[in-house]
């Protein structure tokens, strides 16, 4: 089989019409080069060049050849390349994955900035719960989570590096009793049906909205419908009840949902970075990034 410095001696003949003048700009002796070439003809079975007393001439079988081979000196310099760019953080993929309750509109600064520092890179972004992003790092299948706390399922593979609370707010249906006053309390709510899960079995947000209502000694009473994603917010616009959220998550709300903070200290919600033990370049930079900025 043809080696590539055979190939990178052949296209250098060919290029500049002669062994004398390719050896000269590769800095070879002529009977190396020469002696290349013939190795690679005689692995070949055919003749690439009519050798001529003032240089060489691509024989058509040698045209062809060099047609064929002509691009594998820029494919390999365009790996090298990329390769050096995802060692350094800068190419590559980032398979990037966020629960629900920490909106993309979120991490789009982040994301902008990242994208402007490493040109060479790209973003694969998905929703995933935050139970199942521990499953998907720890296998490999990402880089990168940003999952809402308390995180029940944990796996030695990965690591958790916490980003700061958030003030939780009610999100009331338009003209709702309690959206004439200025501030709730947890305690305000106990009478309330909520559009959100109520889990003490899983983590996330429905886990810590079930603590903060247990603590005050009632269990949120579900409606008649729920959901466990940003869609509950469309659900307390229709006028089906209540929900609980992270103060960012109020830039998703519907036409038709009243905002009331809650006054309760600890009605705070917890989230994090989620990542490998060994996270890769590109994730390591994303993270820095969101740390850096929160």
């Amino acid at each position: 089989m043809a080696t590539l410095k055979q190939i990178r001696y052949f296209l250098a003949v060919a290029d500049l019409g002669g062994f004398t003048q390719a050896a000269a700009a590769l800095f070879v002796a002529q009977p190396a080069l020469s002696r290349q070439v013939a190795q690679l003809e005689a692995e070949l079975g055919f003749t690439l060049f009519v050798r001529e007393a003032r240089g060489a001439r691509l024989t058509p079988a040698g045209e062809l050849y060099r047609e064929r081979v002509s691009g594998i000196q820029r494919e390999l310099a365009t790996a090298a390349e990329e390769s050096a760019q995802l060692a350094r953080g800068e190419g590559g993929v980032l398979r990037l994955l966020h629960s629900s309750s920490f909106p993309a509109s979120s991490l789009l600064p982040f994301i902008a900035r990242f994208l402007d520092a490493s040109p060479g890179a790209r973003i694969d972004l998905d929703r995933v719960a935050s139970e199942i992003q521990v499953t998907e790092v720890a296998a490999g299948r990402a880089d990168l989570g940003v999952v809402r706390l308390p995180l029940l399922r944990r796996d030695p593979a990965v690591r958790l590096a916490a980003l700061p609370d958030e003030p939780l707010w009610v999100a009331l249906p338009d003209g709702h009793r309690l959206a004439a006053r200025d501030f709730l309390a947890v305690d305000d709510l106990r009478d309330e049906f909520f559009v959100s899960a109520v889990h003490r079995e899983r983590g996330g947000l429905a886990r810590r909205v079930t603590d903060l209502c247990l603590s005050r000694g009632f269990v949120p009473t579900q409606a008649r419908v729920i959901s466990r994603k940003t869609s509950q917010l469309e659900l307390v616009a229709a006028g089906h009840g209540i929900t609980v959220v992270p103060e960012r998550m109020k830039s998703l709300a519907a036409h038709g949902v009243v905002w009331r903070a809650l006054r309760d200290a600890d009605a705070r919600a917890g989230s994090a970075l989620l990542l490998p033990l060994e996270p890769t370049p590109l994730a390591r930079r994303f993270a820095e990034l969101v740390a850096g900025g929160m």
